[in-house]
């Protein structure tokens, strides 16, 4: 397996941080490790949700902010920083019962049309019971949903005016990414996770797993036309349009990818945070018909189903069709492994005005550092001096905390129209109460 130089310095670096009890520190590939971890604010917006993963802003001169709650809601987040009572839609009739302690399954994603100024249409990604005629003994039915604004209030959806885009069954209650979003292209790109349980074995599971089995939706990045003949288009240069494979598939090999995100600027990459097994959690740069390994590789490590917690020695750097196999921008170990966090949570490469110091860079985070602690870790990747190695990677430090952690669990990041940062967290790990928090980054 290929490894660079890179990523042996930022192992090391990573080694020694972990034997010496620390969880802040700075990786670095080529750097001194002297220099004192980047630091921001927090500035609290809003609260009283259950668990925000989603903050999307309205694609209009407004300022609005919609808060998508896993619960089942979105909320309008108005300017001045007041939650407006009634939600702009409610979709927890038409979902699974969650479970309050800890769940994958909910409403996970929220887009904008890129007309919608003019045609008032958007675009979610929720779990719903099982659809009839699924297969026998999975778990639910992934919804990928349209619906329209009100005519008559900007603040409220037409709720009765669902027209059901794509449906995905999941065989299990867990890994299902979700936040769908448009691309540059105008076309709209959803993550799907490789159908839960573990190490992509088991009921709905094929013998390569569904990461590596491209004749199924599961563990890929789907890129579909929502503007061509119904239910949907294939936009005409996804990879696999004409040839074996799901033509919807953008991108596949991936385990949980469970926030994505184009950047702003630059030649408008796409990112996407891919949770680990149980040893590597990892962030990628998604291209056109790429294969990012799961289940043959865990980040840049080989992965044996049969013996999850230890990474076998070699394993191959092809795919079953010959293709080469991606490795992450960015990777660490999982807690469970001796690292730093439980889940990577991918967030969005900086481009706003309040911290020119992290212009370009990207700013992700991980859930917590245990499961059952409210510990989250925010960090800054940026690009490497050389092309072809591992990004540089560091841990935040939060000016407006006392520990400098921002002491709750991580659901996600949202970016304002002004290209400003978001921080989604709650106080509890799972999607219950009223702890669910909206920080901005700020200096």
């Amino acid at each position: 397996m290929r490894i660079s130089k890179g990523f042996l310095a930022i192992s090391v670096a990573v080694g020694v941080i972990v034997a010496g009890g620390l969880l802040v520190g700075v990786w670095e590939q080529s750097r001194s490790t002297s220099q004192l971890p980047p630091a921001i604010g927090l500035k609290l917006v809003a609260q009283g949700f259950a668990s925000p993963v989603g903050l999307i802003p309205a694609p209009d001169a407004t300022g609005r902010l919609f808060v998508v709650d896993q619960v089942g809601v979105i909320k309008v987040l108005m300017p001045d920083g007041a939650v407006l009572a009634e939600p702009f839609l409610d979709l927890r009739s038409r979902m699974v019962q969650l479970n309050p302690a800890f769940d994958e399954r909910g409403l996970l994603g929220m887009a904008f049309h890129p007309s919608f100024k003019t045609n008032g249409r958007f675009f979610v990604y929720y779990s719903a019971p099982l659809r009839a005629g699924g297969p026998a003994g999975w778990n639910h039915t992934s919804h990928i949903s349209e619906f329209k604004v009100s005519m008559a209030d900007p603040n409220r959806a037409h709720p009765a005016s669902e027209r059901i885009v794509l449906q995905v069954d999941e065989p299990q209650a867990n890994h299902n990414a979700g936040q769908i979003t448009f691309g540059p292209d105008g076309f709209l790109y959803i993550p799907l996770g490789d159908g839960g349980a573990g190490n992509d074995v088991g009921l709905g599971h094929p013998p390569i797993g569904n990461g590596q089995d491209i004749t199924t939706l599961l563990g890929s990045i789907l890129r579909i036309d929502v503007d061509g003949a119904a239910p949907y288009g294939i936009p005409p240069d996804n990879p696999f349009v004409g040839r074996e494979g799901r033509p919807e598939i953008y991108a596949f090999g991936l385990r949980n990818p469970f926030r994505i995100s184009f950047d702003a600027g630059g030649t408008r990459e796409l990112f996407a945070g891919d949770v680990g097994q149980g040893l590597w959690e990892e962030v990628d740069i998604i291209t056109k018909g790429g294969n990012y390994g799961w289940r043959i590789r865990e980040g840049a490590h080989c992965f044996d189903p049969n013996t999850p917690t230890v990474s076998p020695a070699t394993c191959p750097m092809v795919d079953a069709r010959g293709q080469q196999l991606i490795d992450p921008i960015i990777e660490y170990r999982n807690s469970r492994a001796g690292g730093i966090g439980t889940a990577v949570i991918g967030g969005f490469v900086y481009r706003g005005a309040a911290l020119p110091q992290f212009q370009g860079a990207y700013v992700f985070g991980d859930f917590s550092v245990a499961r059952d602690t409210p510990g989250g870790g925010l960090f800054i990747g940026t690009r490497p001096l050389t092309p072809g190695q591992m990004w540089l990677m560091q841990e935040l430090t939060v000016n407006t905390s006392a520990n400098g952690r921002i002491n709750a669990f991580i659901r996600s990041f949202g970016q304002d129209n002004n290209l400003e940062l978001y921080v989604l967290a709650a106080d509890v790990p799972g999607p219950t109460g009223t702890t669910g928090k909206i920080f901005k980054i700020v200096p």
